[in-house]
């Protein structure tokens, strides 16, 4: 496959297929690929690792955590990405599959959980990347981007903010600003369903029905946001408006495309949201309910052992 040259970024020259799209490709600007494979080696170390010591882990994290990981790879370390830059449809698939797919996946694994029960404790050097990793889950500034008041405009900013001006254009001129973008995304997924899929020690905890709240409001900016797209009848960036000769790509047709993308990618994680917090939430209140009616067998079998003994002492007094 020959290579060509697109704005600082090497495209392929073929029209994408489904077999040409996810082919492998890395080249110097791959941060987020490399670092996707890097996450599943440390994941896998430490559940090894864990075990070892004789606790144990659930399997279906480690999948949600490899799971997570090839989504990244797939869009970001194989040719996906190349065209991610001349195909708006693509580059929307690309951007819904990190903002959306890549965190939840991420956050199921509970990886800061892993990183508390397996980095050494204690004081000194060795004990200092989890003193790190806990002073920065209480710091000012982490309860600050985990706030709804910050994470929820950040998210639909990410959509608005970013397409509808021209820092799209600006960002994609560049391999580190791409690069930027891409991470943008995730982190902004990460900190938007951090708090509602709640899995780990986050730095702000919300009730379920905060939780609800909160992953709904999006849902009709994120609809309208795609419905603008599909509406639109000029193209809203100018990035994609010259699609490689031969490829028989319409920019217009294509960013309807990308517009739909949105538009059904919104109902899609929502749903999966909803189904963990609701059964996390059914499950707290069975938890709940199980440790009340503990508390009970414990106390009222030990009021009625003591009654019995009295009982007993009064029976042998009286003998």
């Amino acid at each position: 496959m020959e290579h060509g040259h697109h704005s600082g970024m090497w495209v392929p020259e073929d029209p994408p297929t489904a077999g040409r799209l996810f082919l492998p490709h890395l080249d110097g600007w791959s941060v987020l690929a490399v670092l996707s494979l890097v996450g599943v080696v440390v994941y896998l170390a430490a559940v090894i690792r864990l075990r070892r010591s004789g606790v144990s882990w659930p399997w279906w994290r480690s999948v949600a955590w490899i799971g997570g990981c090839v989504s990244l790879f797939a869009v970001t370390g194989t040719w996906f990405n190349g065209y991610s830059m001349v195909i708006f449809s693509i580059h929307m698939a690309q951007h819904m599959v990190l903002s959306l797919i890549t965190p939840l996946l991420l956050l199921l694994a509970a990886p800061i959980t892993l990183a508390l029960r397996t980095l050494p404790r204690g004081q000194g050097a060795s004990g200092a990347p989890r003193a790190l990793l806990l002073d920065l889950l209480h710091s000012r500034f982490a309860r600050f981007v985990a706030h709804p008041l910050f994470s929820v405009p950040l998210f639909i900013a990410s959509l608005y903010g970013v397409y509808f001006t021209s820092l799209f254009d600006t960002l994609m001129a560049s391999p580190v600003g791409h690069q930027f973008m891409l991470a943008h995304f995730v982190v902004t997924g990460l900190l938007f369903f951090g708090p509602i899929v709640a899995q780990d020690p986050w730095p702000r905890t919300m009730s379920h029905p905060g939780r609800m709240v909160e992953l709904f409001l999006p849902v009709p900016f994120h609809a309208f946001f795609g419905v603008a797209i599909m509406m639109a009848g000029s193209l809203v960036v100018d990035t994609f408006a010259e699609p490689p000769a031969g490829w028989d790509v319409d920019p217009l047709a294509d960013q309807g495309v990308a517009g739909a993308i949105v538009w059904a990618f919104g109902e899609l994680p929502t749903v999966l949201v909803l189904a963990v917090v609701f059964f996390s939430w059914v499950g707290s209140d069975e938890r709940q309910a199980r440790t009340l009616d503990r508390t009970a067998d414990r106390t009222g079998d030990a009021e009625l052992a003591a009654y019995n003994a009295r009982l007993r002492a009064l029976a042998d007094r009286q003998a």
